[in-house]
């Protein structure tokens, strides 16, 4: 019987959302950097207050999805950790 091939763990892909509707003030990561849990990744603007939006989970920031001045809803994917 031959042996099995080894199996490779495939990268983990972690969504950070907004938790807020509002505006995204600043962008604070690019790709390729590397996070912490709980380092600030984006900064959302709602009701003239500053929110910022941390990481959940260590990562490498994978994709932004996000612009400076766009518009976000509660639950929108702002960046993508792998």
């Amino acid at each position: 019987m031959p042996a099995a091939p080894p199996v490779v763990p495939l990268p983990r892909v972690m969504n950070v959302e907004a938790h807020i509707t509002g505006t995204v003030w600043k962008i604070e990561v690019g790709v390729g950097d590397q996070v912490d849990e709980g380092d600030t990744v984006v900064i959302l603007e709602s009701m003239k207050m500053e929110m910022p939006v941390e990481a959940e989970d260590p990562g490498t920031v994978k994709e932004i999805k996000c612009e400076e001045g766009q518009s976000v809803q509660e639950g929108d994917v702002l960046v993508v950790l792998e």
